[in-house]
């Protein structure tokens, strides 16, 4: 399993990507301004950043435990990607509404963007550092790193 070094490095070079990634388009996306579209991305990576330490160490000792490996197929990576949105979702979605002054039907819509936004990033980002920094015992398992 990674370290908490590890961890850590991947949770902040994550969200520091996506953020520069996130904000303009959001902003271009829903016609709001850069400035309310950065303060929920900080807010939003705050939060995602503590939830993705917490995840990802909780996904992978499922993972262990029953497969014997934190090595993720495509389906596992998946599943993955989904589960993080999710609970991010969840989270996220009032805070919009109230920041922005939307209905909660907006926020939820604009909230579901963001989340396919981070679905399709994150699985590309995971996919990607798992390349950039395999781990050990990956280098004994045949398959998709």
């Amino acid at each position: 399993m990674r370290s908490s070094f590890d961890r850590l490095r991947h949770a902040v070079s994550f969200e520091i990507l996506a953020l520069l990634l996130m904000v303009p388009l959001g902003a271009l996306a829903f016609h709001e301004p850069v400035q309310d579209i950065g303060v929920l991305g900080l807010v939003g990576a705050t939060l995602a950043t503590l939830w993705n330490l917490v995840y990802n160490l909780g996904f992978d000792m499922v993972l262990r435990r029953r497969t014997g490996s934190t090595l993720k197929s495509l389906p596992v990576r998946i599943l993955h990607a989904v589960l993080f949105e999710l609970g991010l979702l969840v989270a996220l979605m009032p805070f919009i509404a109230w920041y922005l002054g939307v209905s909660p039907w907006r926020a939820l819509a604009m909230d579901a963007s963001f989340a396919l936004f981070y679905v399709v990033y994150g699985f590309a980002f995971n996919w990607g550092y798992d390349r950039l920094f395999p781990l050990p015992e990956w280098q004994e398992t045949p398959g998709t790193a």
